[in-house]
């Protein structure tokens, strides 16, 4: 059987299997390192309501920036801070737990002093 790659809505092949995704992109005045970077991964497991099972991860590439990681219980957060060309963030937060997306948004707002702010669920 070949894979497919779809474009629009993707069939959902578990439904008794609870999934969550956002992802929330910005632009901030002030570049993010790891510092800041495991201090929000942190703060976010609270905020989304999900137990930690290590301390953030993080890690630098001269090419592309700061990247982290955190694994919950019921999944976890990625987070991506770019310096150049623009000071911009990702984070992407797969979850097999509910958690509130508002919650989410304004937090990644004021912690990062955003100065603007996008956001999908899927």
């Amino acid at each position: 059987m070949r894979p497919e790659l779809i474009h629009d809505d993707m069939p959902d092949l578990a439904p008794e299997i609870y999934r969550q995704r956002l992802v929330v992109e910005g632009l901030c005045a002030t570049e993010i390192d790891d510092v800041a970077i495991r201090d929000y991964l942190t703060r976010l497991s609270d905020v989304c309501g999900m137990r930690s099972l290590i301390e953030p991860v993080t890690h630098r590439s001269d090419a592309y920036g700061w990247a982290g990681w955190i694994h919950w219980e019921t999944s976890g957060a990625h987070l991506y801070a770019w310096e150049r060309p623009a000071l911009f963030f990702s984070v992407d937060i797969y979850t097999c737990a509910p958690f509130a997306t508002a919650d989410v948004l304004e937090f990644t707002q004021a912690y990062f002093a955003a100065t603007r702010i996008v956001a999908r669920e899927f």
